[in-house]
């Protein structure tokens, strides 16, 4: 499980320094793909493989399903963190997310989540008050 946020910056060859209590978990190998609202998603490689178990179950007939996994698998990068725990984001997803120097590096449950430190700073502040403020079950049971 993955917690917490974190504020690396890229370096000049496009490399962010994976947290430190993160990188145990994504030592032995991640993919990094996009994401919903412009931020990268960073998985385990093990945890990958999940999802595309699970994707298979799509059905080829589904617009929807087709469009989603050609943008995921499409923009998906392999890659083994180096020595000193960084990773290299390729122009296309650094793109794709708006990063340029400042990041904030998000746990988010099963994944890390990569945000332009400004576009997680606008996100947050429109969702913490809804957040704070939810007056029904989002997920009923669990509070």
């Amino acid at each position: 499980m993955f917690l917490g946020t974190h504020e690396p910056r890229l370096d000049d060859k496009g490399r962010l320094i994976l947290p430190a209590k993160f990188r145990e978990e994504l030592s032995s190998g991640l993919v990094i793909t996009k994401g919903q609202e412009r931020c990268l998603y960073v998985f385990p490689s093990a945890e990958f493989s999940v999802i595309t178990e699970t994707l298979k179950q799509a059905p080829v007939t589904a617009k929807s399903a087709r469009d989603y996994m050609r943008v995921m698998f499409a923009g998906a990068h392999d890659e083994i963190p180096d020595r000193q725990g960084r990773v290299t984001i390729p122009q296309g997803l650094r793109t794709y997310a708006g990063l340029e120097k400042d990041c904030v590096v998000i746990g988010a449950n099963t994944r890390v989540e990569i945000w332009d430190a400004t576009s997680w700073n606008e996100y947050l502040a429109d969702r913490e008050k809804g957040f704070a403020d939810v007056s029904e079950e989002v997920f009923p049971g669990l509070f």
